[in-house]
């Protein structure tokens, strides 16, 4: 482990100016407490989009506040890609392009030549969609060009009191439509609701699904009794939204 730390300061030490990536998960707060502690220079970049959940936002400013990091929200209107709201097979290419070209563009006008991202040494580059964009911008990943993989990662975010060690992986709202049908405010906006709904009761390391106008509600088998404890309540709100509540035997820790 001390050679990877080893690694990602010595990084810094050759790049002192940094723009982060930030979206308040557990990499890539982990990514600018790094930054902040042996960089020069480090601003974090936030994005606001229709595909990012409110909670989200709130826990990135908070990280940002408490590590004294200067942080500027940008707001991407994503859906007014035709590349990304027809939710094609490469939607995350194209969504990342156009995310990433908005930060890069707000980095260099603050003086910025490198822009990193919290990609890890865990996640599976191969030739996903959203890695191509990245890689075609030239943003760096130094977690991953380290050798730090998630649990290294969360490691030392407890050890270095960062409040999202432990905060369970969360993909952007779009992942929960299936590919071919088309993204808009409200079947995003109901995804949020609805997911909001069931963190309420406890609820962590869960997706609600869109199938055409289902939710498919899919947990971790621990949690299938808080379910059923509360399957009532949760049928009443999500069917103010959808026309039926289904849930996935095929728990997520099984899948």
């Amino acid at each position: 482990m001390q050679e990877k730390i080893g690694k990602l300061k010595g990084f810094f030490h050759e790049n002192p100016e940094v723009a982060v990536a930030f979206s308040g998960g557990v990499d890539s707060s982990f990514l600018l407490y790094a930054a902040r502690q042996a960089a020069r220079r480090v601003k974090a970049y936030i994005v606001k989009s229709s595909f990012q959940p409110q909670f989200e936002l709130d826990d990135a400013c908070r990280l940002a506040t408490e590590l004294g990091v200067e942080a500027e929200i940008i707001e991407v209107d994503v859906l007014s890609d035709p590349n990304v709201s027809s939710n094609p097979p490469r939607r995350c290419y194209h969504c990342k392009k156009r995310l990433f070209s908005a930060i890069l563009e707000h980095a260099a006008n603050d003086g910025f030549r490198l822009v990193l991202d919290g990609t890890n040494a865990s996640d599976d580059a191969g030739d996903r969609p959203g890695m191509v964009a990245l890689r075609e911008l030239s943003v760096e990943s130094p977690l991953r060009k380290c050798g730090l993989t998630k649990s290294d990662i969360r490691a030392l975010s407890r050890e270095a009191g960062l409040f999202t060690w432990n905060k369970p992986a969360y993909a952007c709202l779009a992942t929960r439509i299936p590919t071919g049908q088309p993204l808009d405010e409200r079947v995003l906006k109901r995804t949020e609701n609805a997911e909001s709904f069931l963190m309420s009761f406890g609820f962590s390391d869960f997706r609600i699904r869109t199938i055409g106008e289902m939710a498919k509600i899919q947990l971790v088998g621990e949690q299938l009794p808080l379910l059923l404890q509360h399957r009532r309540e949760i049928i009443a709100q999500l069917r103010q939204d959808y026309q039926a509540v289904l849930l996935d035997l095929e728990t997520r820790d099984e899948q």
